[in-house]
């Protein structure tokens, strides 16, 4: 559950109420049909058309997060003429209902789309790599902080529109997110196809075990603790009491891989509750019962940035990727062996934070908290 608080803003039909008639009878085409056709209107120069595509491909991901947009297209089929293609589907997924346990299925095709170009310049989004990575090895990816939807843990590693392909040569990325995604028609095969994962124990045991190597697993470590403390200038993870992630390597041997995301804090404003207050204690309850916490934030209107809706703001996602940590394979890490290399992780991520911070917009004066 995410709540927003809407302002009131210039309406669709004021917005375009000038536009000719033959621009909503548009037969359906590409993506890329659809910018010629705008482009071909006078009052709309290209930058404009770029900007307002970045937009939408923005705001159809927030749809899809928030499991608002894809899902209802099935439960509208179900209403129509179309019932069938919907019931074959829902029969299909009974059958495939255990692929996101086993590594998903990955498009490349998908991760490849133009939309995703899009989204990338929305803010826009970076790939920094520091460090090559080893294709005879597996690995653990540690991204922090997680924002209010972790856009550039998307951006970044569920497409391929920062280039993570290029730039780490041999290493498929797998996202890690909440398991109950995948319980949900359409939204899972969405997910799915840009390698984003399950993020529990049956699917990553399977991606570094039964998958070769070259992979690694994206964990975004603070998760639904961490979304709840995020909010433009503060610098701080949940990470302290985090170690189920360390004693996964261990038990693989794979190598832990420190990210730190400058900006993600920075596309959401969120209304905090103070401890002991109400609003915390219910965001508490969804968390723990429910797997995430509903945060009260807002961004910006889709078609005016002084409106409030659920577009985030286009602030700068600069995503450093650090240098890897050897883990030794250890089938059953003691609790001593668990601690000594999460205090590795953690010294290498606070490194890495104050090597990159001055680069990226945030002064020197700054340090990074770890809660």
């Amino acid at each position: 559950m995410v709540i927003y608080c809407p302002k009131p803003s210039l309406t669709f039909v004021e917005k375009y109420s000038a536009l000719p008639t033959s621009f909503f009878l548009l037969p359906a085409g590409t993506g890329s049909s659809i910018l010629s056709a705008l482009q071909d209107l006078s009052w709309l120069s290209k930058s404009q058309v770029e900007k307002q595509l970045q937009s939408i491909s923005v705001l159809q991901w927030v749809l899809s997060f928030l499991a608002m947009g894809i899902t209802i297209i099935l439960m509208y089929m179900l209403c129509t003429d179309c019932w069938v293609i919907a019931a074959v589907y829902l029969a299909w997924l009974a059958f495939d209902w255990n692929t996101p346990k086993t590594g998903g299925r990955r498009s490349q095709w998908v991760r490849n789309w133009a939309v995703w170009r899009y989204f990338r310049d929305y803010f826009p989004v970076r790939l920094v790599k520091t460090h090559n990575l080893l294709t005879n090895r597996n690995y653990i990816f540690g991204y922090h902080p997680h924002g209010i939807m972790g856009l550039g843990a998307f951006c970044n590693f569920g497409t391929e529109a920062t280039g993570v392909g290029q730039k780490f040569p041999g290493i498929r990325p797998y996202l890690a997110t909440l398991a109950g995604n995948f319980r949900m028609p359409i939204l899972r095969d969405y997910l799915m196809s840009g390698g984003i994962c399950p993020v529990n124990r049956d699917s990553m045991n399977y991606i570094l075990s039964r998958n070769g190597t070259g992979n690694a697993i994206v964990i975004v470590v603070g998760g639904a603790a961490e979304s709840l403390n995020c909010t433009p200038g503060k610098n701080s993870v949940t990470l302290r009491h985090r170690k189920g992630f360390v004693k996964l390597a261990l038990q693989h041997g794979a190598d832990l891989v420190p990210i730190y995301s400058f900006g993600e804090n920075e596309v959401y404003r969120q209304v905090i509750f103070e401890e002991g207050s109400w609003g915390r204690w219910v965001q508490k309850k969804f968390q723990k019962y429910v797997g995430f916490a509903p945060c009260v934030f807002h961004g910006q209107g889709l078609f005016s940035s002084n409106s409030w809706g659920l577009l985030p703001y286009p602030k700068p996602i600069t995503t450093v990727v650090g240098e890897p940590i050897t883990v030794p394979k250890i089938d059953n890490p003691s609790q001593k062996e668990v601690d000594f290399y999460h205090s590795l992780y953690v010294s290498s991520l606070i490194k890495l934070f104050d090597k990159y911070k001055t680069k990226f917009g945030l002064p020197e004066t700054d340090t990074l908290e770890i809660n």
